[in-house]
């Protein structure tokens, strides 16, 4: 049985696992991140490894997922807007203090990976596209069996297609991502919105919040919506149309075999997966009697970080 470590690390927390060939965690441990210390991550992310290493020493490699971009190489962090690396060698720092060969790659690459080879698209022999809905929107893309990185490393920010010509300014510089119309963040914009146009239909998600509309948070949206709170569902809707529009662009750009929605809006179900299917589809109406790729939600949940990035390292 074939061993190897893998490492999730976030604004919040550096998450570790020991993964076994068919995408089993058999060990875990977390600690917090030190986001404005670039030193006491790195180490950090030492720690937990070290720590699983020495509990498995047959573990052969660590696989590193990180919020931010990779270099063409794999070997640095060029730069992470929720931590303080910035080219960063992080790659052969960590195998030398570990004494593991190690390989370092994007976090929504590891998760695509991790739903490619033991998730929602595990049966898919050659494609599949991720995109991530959470605070953001984040993504992966893997083509002919492998993960596609680009010419400099950064392929696969979907987020940052534009959506509506001159639209919301989003915190890339541009003007209208699909960050700003699909995500979590622009879920509660809607949310809020709403609830002082029309209040009477945001009964409950108003109550929930206190009466404050500035107050509404993404939790309350969901527990709305799933009990019927009219105000909450067009939120969801929004986001799904505008996912949906960007599914059906990226299905005609590459014609995946399976496209994977992730992420923590996903725990939503089918308010977010029923407007987005349903506008994804009638986008791509004019093409008639050809295949188009299917929607699934993600099922490898918090683990998709640990395991995909365990999962790379085993490539080695």
């Amino acid at each position: 049985m074939t061993l190897t470590i893998g490492v999730d690390v976030g604004g919040t927390k550096v998450a570790g696992g020991v993964v076994d060939e068919h995408g089993t965690v058999l060990a875990s441990n977390r600690r917090d991140t030190p986001a404005e210390d670039q030193a006491g991550t790195r180490d950090t992310i030492v720690e937990v490894a070290a720590e699983l290493a020495a509990e498995y020493p047959q573990a052969t490699a660590i696989g590193i997922g990180a919020a931010a971009w990779i270099d063409a190489a794999g070997s640095t962090v060029l730069f992470a807007p929720n931590l303080a690396w910035r080219d960063e060698p992080l790659r052969d720092y960590v195998t030398k203090a570990v004494g593991l060969p190690t390989v370092l790659e994007n976090d929504a690459n590891v998760a695509a990976w991790a739903e490619f080879r033991f998730g929602a698209a595990r049966d898919a022999d050659d494609s599949m596209l991720m995109i991530t809905v959470g605070t953001g929107i984040g993504g992966g893309i893997v083509l002919n069996g492998a993960l596609w990185r680009g010419a400099n490393g950064i392929a696969g920010e979907l987020g940052h297609i534009q959506s509506v010509p001159d639209g919301h300014p989003c915190g890339c510089g541009r003007l209208g991502c699909l960050e700003q119309y699909a995500s979590g963040n622009a879920l509660v914009r809607f949310a809020r919105a709403g609830a002082r146009q029309e209040p009477d239909r945001a009964g409950l998600l108003l109550e929930l919040a206190g009466g404050d509309p500035l107050a509404i948070t993404g939790r309350q949206i969901t527990q709305a919506a799933q009990h019927g709170d009219g105000v909450a569902r067009d939120a969801f809707a929004q986001i799904g149309y505008w996912l949906g529009v960007a599914m059906a662009d990226l299905a005609q750009t590459f014609d995946p075999q399976i496209l994977v929605v992730g992420g923590g809006v996903i725990d939503a179900g089918d308010l977010l997966l029923g407007p987005t299917e349903r506008t994804y589809r009638d986008q791509l109406a004019q093409r008639g009697r050809f295949p188009v790729s299917s929607i699934k939600a993600a099922e490898t949940g918090n683990t998709a970080g640990v395991v995909g990035a365990a999962d790379l390292a085993r490539r080695i």
